[in-house]
């Protein structure tokens, strides 16, 4: 099968499109062949090896995992003695801690659940990463509630805009922020108003807010803190040294607090919110955004475009 290899950290040169060999699989595990998989931040920040916190996940001299990509869809080719779950030919999702940027992946059968009926196989790679994210930071971090008024920087980005569907579907008042060029695409997804970055500066708009979800790691808790109301919540995709000792800090004192997280979740909950997405998808509430898609062969050229942080939505690798 072919299969994009890393073997050291660098520019997405490092990147080599090559013959693998397909993998076994073991009783409790399935083999997908992959349709679509994406690039993830994660993933050209694994690959790139700048990022101390991506670095010490990966591999502190070089990569412990040769192939990339964290999420995909595509189609059961078989599965082990044990797999009570599915049976050859289903069609599936999920995420996964890397190996999708290839034709085919081995993974244990709780990894992925039945793909969304109404989505096509891109479309559906381009959800597990971003909805956990969006989903875990505003539902399970910061505690949205109806009513609610919350802000989302970089929100025509890829966890963006899912997070801007699932604060609407919370029932949450939704300021997104963005570039001049993506406003429409940002208030179609259902944000009650927006700020275009290149015109204002929303920290000096006199606005407060119950969450504020930097999606993009752009901003600071000491830059927003007072647009937070009195028990606001900061949450932040990236994190830097300043962020987590303000985390420790806020833990401690005041009613405002930062957050980051780095992982969260067991396979357990991957399933269920999994599952919730695809409710979601498929009652028409959430769908995806795609920028650009790109053949296995042009995945340097996918994570050179992804990298550069301007991407609308998802950068999509198809096989």
């Amino acid at each position: 099968m072919k299969a994009v290899v890393y073997e050291k950290y660098g520019s997405p040169e490092v990147l080599e499109l090559r013959e693998v060999d397909i993998p076994t699989i073991k009783g409790k595990e399935i083999l997908v062949r992959v349709h679509a998989s994406t690039v993830t931040p994660l993933d050209w920040r694994f690959r790139s090896g700048s990022n101390i916190i991506a670095r010490s996940m990966s591999g502190l001299v070089r990569p412990k995992e040769n192939v990339l990509g964290q999420e995909l869809s595509g189609v059961v080719d078989s599965v082990g003695k044990d797999v009570t779950r599915f049976k050859e030919g289903d069609e599936v999702y999920g995420a996964t801690h890397g190996g999708a940027h290839a034709e085919y992946i081995a993974l244990p059968e709780e990894g992925v659940v039945p793909k969304p009926t109404n989505m096509t196989y891109g479309e559906a790679a381009a959800v597990p990463f971003s909805g956990f994210t969006a989903l875990r930071f505003l539902r399970n971090r910061g505690g949205i509630q109806s009513g609610q008024k919350v802000l989302i920087n970089g929100a025509s980005g890829g966890v963006g805009t899912v997070a801007v569907q699932l604060a609407k579907y919370f029932g949450a008042e939704v300021t997104g922020v963005c570039s001049t060029a993506n406003l429409d695409m940002v208030r179609s997804l259902g944000a009650d108003s927006v700020v275009d970055y290149t015109q204002e500066d929303f920290t000096t708009s006199g606005q407060t807010y119950d969450i504020i979800f930097d999606a993009v790691g752009k901003n600071s808790f000491s830059n927003c803190v007072g647009l937070l109301d009195e028990e606001g919540i900061y949450l932040s995709t990236v994190a830097t040294l300043p962020l987590l000792l303000q985390m420790v800090w806020t833990s401690k004192v005041g009613k405002k607090k930062a957050v980051f997280m780095l992982a969260e979740g067991s396979a357990t909950d991957d399933q269920e919110d999994l599952r919730f997405l695809k409710e979601l998808i498929e009652a028409g509430k959430l769908r995806s955004v795609i920028d650009r898609s790109y053949p296995l062969s042009q995945t340097a050229e996918a994570h050179r475009y992804a990298e550069q942080g301007h991407a609308k939505g998802k950068v999509v690798i198809t096989m």
